[in-house]
This record gives C-alpha cells, sequence and structure tokens, in this order.
C-alpha cells in the first residue's frame, strides 16, 4: 500500500464527519423564551411529550433546543408573546335597566403548560395573530356584557375591581380551553348618555364642596381668632415694653437726680472744706511767719544784748549817762520793733481768720436775706391787707359818725346824689330806642308827652323811694330848711324835683362824699 492509498480512508473518515456535523448542525432547532417549539412526527421520545386521548403524541420544546430528524419528524414555532385587547361593549343594560357603556383593557398570552401550549398549537397553529386576538376579544366583550347585565350601575360605579375581577374569573375559564390566559383585564371607563353616572357624583360632590366651604369658613375663623390672639399679645407686649421703658427712664431718672444731689452736696462739702483748709494753712503759714519773725528777733535781741554788754564793758570808762542813755535808747526801739512785730503778726492772723469768718458770715447772712426777704415780703402783703382792712374800717366809720354827726343831712346829700343815676337808668330804655313814631291827636301833645314821660317818672321818685326803703324825702327836706331857718316849708321839694330832673339821664353815679362835703352842702 503506498502513501496515497493511506491518506484516502482518513480524508474519507473526515469528510463523512463534516458531512454529519453540517446536516446535525442544519436539523438542531433551538428554542428562544419567548416561543415554544412543536414537533411532531415518530420518534418523540417521552420528553415533554404529550399524549392525547385518540394516542396522539406532540412533544413541545420550550428553552433549549432538539434535533429534528429529517424525514421522519417536522418541527413549527409557537409565538408566546402577550397580546392587547380594547375591548369595549355599546350600550348594556344593567340590572336596574340603565344603559350603561363600558370600556376595558386586556393582556392575554398563551398559557405556559405544555397542555395550554398544545391546545393553542391544536387551535391557532397556522392561524395568523389577529385570528388569535379576535376570537379572544369576543369572549371578553360577551363575558363583559353579561358581567354588566347582572349588576347595578353603583356596584360597576363604585367597585370597578370587583368588576375587572368577575369578569377576569368567568372569561378564564373559555380562554383555558382555548390555551390562553389572562395576564391582566382593567376597567378604563364606565358611561352612559343620559347623565346617571353624574347624578350619582353629584351628592357626593355637592358634600365634599360643602365639606371644604365649612372647613374653609373654620380655618378663616381660626387664623382670624389667632390673628386677632396675635395682635392682642402684641399690644400687650407693646404696653408691656412702654411701661417698662418708662420706669427705666423713670428710675434713670431718679438716680441722675440723686446722683446730682449727692455730688452737688458733696462738692459744696468740698468747696466749704477746701476754704476751710485754705484759712487754715494760710493760718498756718502766717503762724510760721510768725515764729520764723519771732526767732530771727529773739536772736536779734540776743545779739544787740551781746553788743550792748561789750559796747558797756568797752565803753565802760565813758560817760556812764551817755551809755545808759543810749542802751535805753537801743532796749526801747528793740521793744518797741518787737510790739510792733507782734502786733503785724496778730493783724494778719485776725485778718486771715476775718476773713474765714467773713465768707461764712456771708453765707450765713446771704440764706437769711432770703428767708428775711421771704418773711418781709409776706408781712408787708399782711400788712397791705391789714392797712387795707383799716381803711375800709376807717371809712364805714367815718361815714357812720357823718351819719351820727350830720343826721338827716348827710342821708339826704346821699339820697340827692343816687337821684341822678336813677334818672339814667329810668331814661335808658328809651336811649336804646333806634326809630320813635308819635301819633299826636291834634291837640300837639305828643311829642310833649314823650318828652315829660321822664320828668313825670322822676317826681314820683320820693314816693318810690319811700315805698322800697321807708325814707321820706319831702320829710328829710322840710325838716332841714327848717333848721337852717326861715324857708317855708313847702319851698324845700321845688328846687329837689328842678335839680333832679335838670341832671342828664346818662349821668354817672356818685361816689359816697365824705362828712364834711355834705355837712357844707347842707
Amino acid at each position: 500500500m503506498n502513501v496515497s492509498e493511506a491518506l484516502v480512508i482518513p480524508g474519507i473518515v473526515i469528510g463523512v464527519i463534516v458531512v454529519l456535523g453540517l446536516a446535525f448542525w442544519a436539523r438542531y432547532k433551538t428554542v428562544s423564551p419567548d416561543e415554544a417549539m412543536i414537533v411532531t412526527g415518530s420518534f418523540l421520545g417521552n420528553k415533554n411529550t404529550l399524549v392525547d386521548d385518540s394516542g396522539r403524541r406532540i412533544k413541545i420544546v420550550r428553552g433549549g433546543g432538539a434535533f429534528i430528524l429529517p424525514i421522519f419528524q417536522k418541527a413549527e414555532f409557537l409565538s408566546l408573546l402577550s397580546h392587547k385587547l380594547d375591548v369595549s361593549t355599546p350600550e348594556v343594560y344593567t340590572e336596574q335597566g340603565v344603559p350603561v357603556m363600558t370600556d376595558a383593557v386586556a393582556i392575554i398570552k398563551i398559557g405556559g403548560s405544555v397542555e395550554d401550549v398544545a391546545t393553542a398549537a391544536e387551535q391557532f397553529m397556522g392561524k395568523p395573530t389577529e385570528a388569535l386576538k379576535s376570537e379572544a376579544q369576543e369572549v371578553l366583550e360577551g363575558h363583559l356584557r353579561s358581567i354588566l347585565g347582572s349588576m347595578t350601575v353603583e356596584e360597576v360605579y363604585r367597585n370597578r375591581d370587583k368588576f375587572a375581577q368577575e369578569v377576569q374569573g368567568v372569561a378564564a375559564k373559555d380562554l383555558k380551553k382555548m390555551g390562553l390566559q389572562i395576564v391582566s383585564f382593567t376597567i378604563k371607563d364606565v358611561r352612559d348618555k343620559h347623565g346617571y353616572l353624574d347624578s350619582l357624583g353629584k351628592p357626593r360632590i355637592a358634600a365634599v364642596k360643602r365639606d371644604a366651604d365649612i372647613a374653609e369658613a373654620e380655618a378663616l375663623r381660626d387664623s382670624r381668632i389667632q390673628k386677632a390672639k396675635a395682635e392682642e399679645e402684641g399690644m400687650k407686649a407693646e404696653l408691656l415694653r412702654d411701661t417698662n421703658i418708662a420706669e427705666a427712664a423713670k428710675e434713670k431718672e431718679l438716680k441722675t437726680a440723686a446722683f446730682k444731689k449727692e455730688q452737688d452736696m458733696a462738692k459744696a462739702e468740698a468747696d466749704q472744706a477746701y476754704h476751710i483748709q485754705e484759712a487754715r494753712s494760710k493760718q498756718s503759714v502766717v503762724e510760721e511767719q510768725m515764729k520764723v519773725e519771732l526767732v530771727r528777733r529773739e536772736r536779734e535781741i540776743d545779739l544787740e544784748a551781746k553788743e550792748i554788754l561789750r559796747r558797756e564793758k568797752q565803753y565802760d570808762a565813758e560817760v556812764k549817762k551817755k551809755a545808759d542813755a543810749e542802751r535805753y535808747a537801743v532796749v526801747q526801739a528793740a521793744e518797741a520793733e518787737k510790739a510792733r512785730r507782734l502786733l503785724e503778726a496778730e493783724a494778719m492772723q485776725y485778718k486771715i481768720e476775718a476773713e474765714a469768718k467773713a465768707n461764712a458770715e456771708q453765707k450765713r447772712l446771704e440764706g437769711l436775706a432770703i428767708a428775711e426777704a421771704e418773711r418781709a415780703k409776706g408781712a408787708a402783703d399782711a400788712e397791705v391787707i391789714r392797712l387795707r382792712g383799716l381803711a375800709e374800717a376807717e371809712a364805714k366809720q367815718k361815714l357812720a359818725e357823718a351819719f351820727e354827726k350830720f343826721g338827716e343831712a348827710a342821708i339826704l346829700d346821699i339820697i340827692v346824689k343816687m337821684l341822678p343815676e336813677l334818672a339814667g337808668k329810668v331814661a335808658a330804655p328809651i336811649g336804646s330806642i333806634d326809630k320813635l313814631t308819635v301819633v299826636d291827636t291834634g291837640h300837639g301833645e305828643g311829642a310833649a308827652r314823650v318828652s315829660n314821660y321822664v320828668t313825670s317818672l322822676m317826681a314820683t321818685a320820693p314816693e318810690m323811694l319811700k315805698s322800697v326803703s321807708g325814707i321820706d324825702v319831702d320829710r328829710l327836706v322840710k325838716g332841714l330848711t327848717a333848721k337852717l331857718g326861715g324857708i317855708a316849708p313847702s319851698a324845700a321839694p321845688g328846687p329837689v324835683s328842678a335839680g333832679v330832673a335838670a341832671n342828664k339821664p346818662d349821668a354817672a353815679p356818685a361816689q359816697l362824699a365824705e362828712p364834711g362835703t355834705a355837712a357844707d352842702k347842707g
């Protein structure tokens, strides 16, 4: 056997292996998670194989893969994806006879068990997906209408979840027979054309609005109450703050006044102590000066005495009298100088003490002067009041003495001076008339009567005075003229009346005359 024949056999074996591999790769089918593979034919084995009542076998593969024997087996794929169905009903009469319409959404898919896949494959294999969706939608709509007709509108409206669960529960049994399952079923809308559902919500809406209005009003009330309380608390706080500020200011002013008072008192005491100390210092200086001067003078005197002794010894042989005279003169001069110095020192000390006493006395006298001025002012006011009372008492006393002395003459004089004032008061109403119309009866008496009015009225004055005060003017005049002598009593009233009438109505009232003047006129 040569080399070429030896290579042929391995090549054939390798070729066969490659062909078998390619064939196996071509016939091995894998299944994705969203689908199921239906294998029919012979040699299916026992794994994932379903046998029906008639003995037919079918193999269902989900996930993984399987080798499909050529000629003996056939494989088809069935989608397990979910499908969305819009389920709606026309007007359906409920248990109460109210027509309503319902919209729902359903999610369906082929079941995941081997039995569901086998059932779906038997009914829908080879059909388009729309056929599956159409059949499932008709089943759901039928059951939706059936359940809707067995419930009231209120149950459907108020408990949609229960409605959807009942529809799903009834329809799931029929869909199970088709190999389908309901993943989700939701009621989208329940409506009617006659406003029945809207009427069901109106009481609740009205109640909600009412509760909302009440809650809003209560909230507004609470807000106003809280605002009023807050304002009240704020006003109380402001009032308390102002009160505290006023009290603090008052305490500050009181403390400031107290401090100022203490400061003024301390300053006054310090000033007074300063002046006293200054006076004492001056006095001490003067005393020291005096002591120094005294010591100096004493030293001078000692020196002079020693000088005198020396001179006495020196000039002892000289004329005794001349020496004695000179010694006596020196002694007298020294004594005089010493006395002068002592007097000057005493004068200086007295001057300082006098100045200190004068300052103190000046302050005391200033206080006494102020007090004396106040006392003098009060005494002067009291003296003025006393003198005024004495003057009035004296005037009354003189008036009484005049009445007592002159009697009827003084009274008559006072009455005569009062009559012009009385005439003025009587004529005052006529003087205040702006316009006066006089009607004459033809005898020319109209104007005369007006002019004689005051005269006639004053003629009755003595009678008026007698009736008011009890003083008889006619009697007084007659008695006075009889005393003065020679005048007939009947002539007295004439001059008095004439004198009264002659006075002007606006004459000012006369003051009470002194008793002497009344006597002179009488």
